[in-house]
């Protein structure tokens, strides 16, 4: 996958992740093709998905990244043995509208040194 997601947009994507449940799980027979179609199809479904690793729990890392490149999808993030990976579905519309991966700019950002604090009207 050649877009990169932003530290913004995986923060994103990991909340959004938070409800699923997982999809997939690779078991002793690791990350075979089948496993391989079931993610992909899961993906093109879902374009967001979790995958538990019941077996493997020490290399996980190196079939996360594995995984990610097989199926075309970007590793969001990794919580215990769970990876969250996502796809963006090209075919129809898109059911999650990432952000554009910049923080929106606060008051004082957006006015630069002149604005002042909010005082209180010292009226007697």
């Amino acid at each position: 996958m050649e877009k990169k997601l932003k530290g913004l947009q995986r923060q994103y994507l990991r909340g959004l992740a938070h409800r699923l449940n997982p999809v997939v799980q690779i078991g002793k027979h690791g990350v075979s093709d089948e496993a391989v179609a079931e993610i992909d199809q899961a993906l093109t479904d879902h374009e967001l998905i979790k995958i538990r690793f019941n077996e493997f729990k020490e290399d996980k890392k190196n079939l996360s990244a594995g995984i990610a490149d097989r199926s075309g999808s970007e590793l969001v993030g990794m919580i215990g043995n769970v990876a969250i990976f996502y796809r963006e579905n090209p075919e129809k519309t898109k059911k999650i509208v990432i952000p554009s991966g910049q923080r929106p700019l606060s008051e004082k950002q957006r006015c630069g040194p002149f604005i002042t604090s909010r005082r209180r009207d010292n009226r007697a």
